[in-house]
């Protein structure tokens, strides 16, 4: 345990002492300000007296562009975040010659990679925390109306899927990070996976939809959702998708897209979800989620307890 923590509190200062870990952070907090922004204006026009979960809409309200809104923004820089803390995590060490001294002095082999992995999950949790605090800060100040307790309960898991989802791109990393030797080659690969499964796979998965279960405008509402069924099928195999599913279910209870769609083919007017059931709702995605994050985990950790590290 004590080779565990050193190696857990060196990583962690180094994380915190990091130029790249400072540009991050900038990055994401000068985002997050922005989108924050254009929501605070929006929701003037939008909330009405009956408007409910009025704190919530901060991190879901968008402007004149869709996508420029808080979660959007978040799931496309939680991605970048993970993969900066990990895709160099072993193999930097290895290629300095570090690696060997280390595993030279009274240290067991597997404190290495999971001290390294604790650290850059709290650096994770406390860069995501920090940065919803401050939009949270910025928008009661802005909007005047205070959260209620279940729209803190719901920024709470939402701070924890997030973190979740952080830390399988960061797993991921790692595993290549053990895998390639070069820390170029472990970037570039995990950069890649995540362009392909960002942009390139929900358009494979409207193509695929397409020919399976095509539409038009005069296609019938049960069509329509087994069209949309089997995007979200093909979606879901992307841990952004899912993770969209689960906070879209946490932060909208008014109108989750998947209960809006069951609801509709029920032919009920779908009511607010209390949290025990939206957590319900989303428990097979973050589940699979948690599930992708151990598998990636786990390979990382079978494949450096098994690697050969000569001494130079």
């Amino acid at each position: 345990m004590s080779g565990l923590m050193a190696v857990f509190w060196k990583e962690l200062a180094d994380h915190f002492n990091s130029k790249r870990f400072i540009i991050l952070c900038l990055l994401i907090y000068l985002a997050g300000i922005a989108t924050i922004y254009v929501a605070a204006q929006n929701i003037r026009s939008e909330v009405t007296e009956t408007t409910q979960f009025i704190f919530l809409r901060l991190f879901t309200v968008s402007g004149e562009i869709e996508i420029f809104s808080f979660l959007f923004f978040l799931s496309f820089f939680i991605p970048i975040v993970g993969i900066a803390l990990g895709f160099d995590a072993i193999n930097s060490e290895r290629t300095s010659g570090n690696l060997s001294r280390l595993l030279s002095q009274p240290l067991y082999r597997d404190s290495v990679i999971n001290g390294k992995f604790l650290a850059g999950l709290i650096t994770l949790a406390v860069l995501v925390t920090s940065i919803v605090v401050l939009v949270a800060g910025m928008g009661l100040r802005m909007i005047g109306v205070p959260p209620t307790a279940g729209e803190v309960l719901r920024l709470l898991a939402f701070i924890l899927v997030s973190i979740i989802y952080g830390a399988f791109w960061m797993s991921l990393a790692v595993l290549f990070s053990v895998l390639f030797s070069r820390t170029a080659t472990s970037a570039l690969a995990s950069i890649s996976l995540w362009i392909f499964l960002f942009l390139f796979l929900p358009i494979i998965a409207q193509v695929v939809a397409g020919m399976l279960v095509p539409v038009d405008s005069n296609s019938s509402l049960e069509l329509v959702v087994k069209h949309e069924e089997v995007v979200r099928m093909i979606n879901r195999l992307s841990p952004g998708a899912l993770y969209g599913e689960v906070i879209q279910v946490i932060l909208i209870p008014s109108h989750p897209v998947m209960w809006v769609i069951s609801m509709a083919l029920m032919g009920v007017e779908p009511n607010p979800l209390p949290l025990s059931q939206s957590l319900l709702l989303a428990w097979p995605q973050l589940t699979s989620l948690i599930a992708l994050t151990a598998v990636c985990f786990a390979a990382s950790y079978i494949k450096f307890m098994r690697e050969e590290i000569r001494s130079t």
